[in-house]
């Protein structure tokens, strides 16, 4: 932590415009929108929050035959109803050969990917709303970390969430059926590396919150809960990479009393989350 700002004090003013102020490295382009997966759908509540949303198209929606009338599976058949989305009834045999997780809990759904946001984009206050909070994630790779992940980000309140190309978890059918339904309204961005995008965000005036187990300073104690932030967290076991540790602008841990070492990193989020947006109410 040698040379950062100790929680935040007056530095960052200086060296950083204000978001949505530009600044970015000369040349610096916009960041292209590709599929971030997530065209195939698989349980209640995550097909129920697709059609809900209305954010892309659904090509169809495919319901066991053997499903019980649940409130769920009602509300799933108005919503395809009313949206014009092919239901198709078909044997709980050809439903569980089309699925990819364990348990689809008798639906799947088939949509347009998603779109990726633009980086840059990510560090714009919106309109009528606060000032970004972001969550990045520097190498999770297990579909149930990052799908839990995700909801916890969508609980919170966080504006956006930022993930490597290389080396990650992306929305697989898991990945979605483990956020419940929360990757219909949390925008996220896939990067080339995180190092660079913890620069681009220095750019942008975000603060970046390295979460780190060794670090002396507490995130009860992060001054900039209330600024324009982003959580970055690391892989499991391994923690933050070097790159990306030297390039936050602080490291914060969470404090702990038991006898093991760290938290699961979805824990580890949920934990961080939910104070900064408790600092941010």
């Amino acid at each position: 932590m040698t040379g950062r700002p100790a929680g935040g004090a007056g530095k960052r003013t200086s060296r950083r415009p204000p978001p949505g102020a530009g600044g970015g490295p000369p040349g610096r382009g916009r960041s292209e929108s590709r599929g971030l997966g997530g065209d195939q759908v698989e349980g209640r509540r995550s097909v129920r929050e697709l059609l809900g949303a209305g954010r892309r198209p659904v090509r169809d929606v495919w319901v066991s035959e053997a499903v019980d009338d649940s409130p769920l599976i009602t509300e799933i058949l108005r919503l395809a109803a009313e949206a014009g989305v092919v239901v198709r009834r078909v044997s709980r045999g050809r439903l569980d050969a089309e699925a990819r997780t364990d348990a689809p809990q008798g639906v799947i759904a088939h949509a347009r990917a998603l779109e990726e946001v633009p980086l840059e984009d990510l560090c714009e206050r919106r309109t009528g709303t606060e000032s970004p909070f972001l969550l990045v994630l520097d190498g999770v790779t297990d579909p149930q970390n990052l799908g839990a992940i995700i909801r916890t980000a969508d609980g919170a309140g966080a504006t956006g969430m930022v993930l490597p190309r290389h080396r990650a978890a992306h929305l697989t059918p898991a990945v979605t059926k483990a956020a419940a339904g929360a990757v219909e309204h949390l925008p996220i961005a896939v990067v080339p590396g995180i190092p660079g995008a913890l620069s681009v965000l220095a750019d942008r005036g975000v603060w970046t919150v390295g979460l780190d187990g060794g670090a002396p300073q507490t995130i009860w104690d992060l001054s900039v809960a209330t600024e324009p932030v982003a959580i970055v967290l690391g892989a499991e076991g391994e923690g933050l990479s070097r790159l990306a540790r030297n390039r936050c602008d602080v490291l914060v841990s969470i404090p702990q009393r038991g006898q093991l070492p760290s938290l699961n990193v979805a824990a580890a989020a949920a934990v961080a989350a939910f104070e900064i947006a408790r600092r941010r109410v």
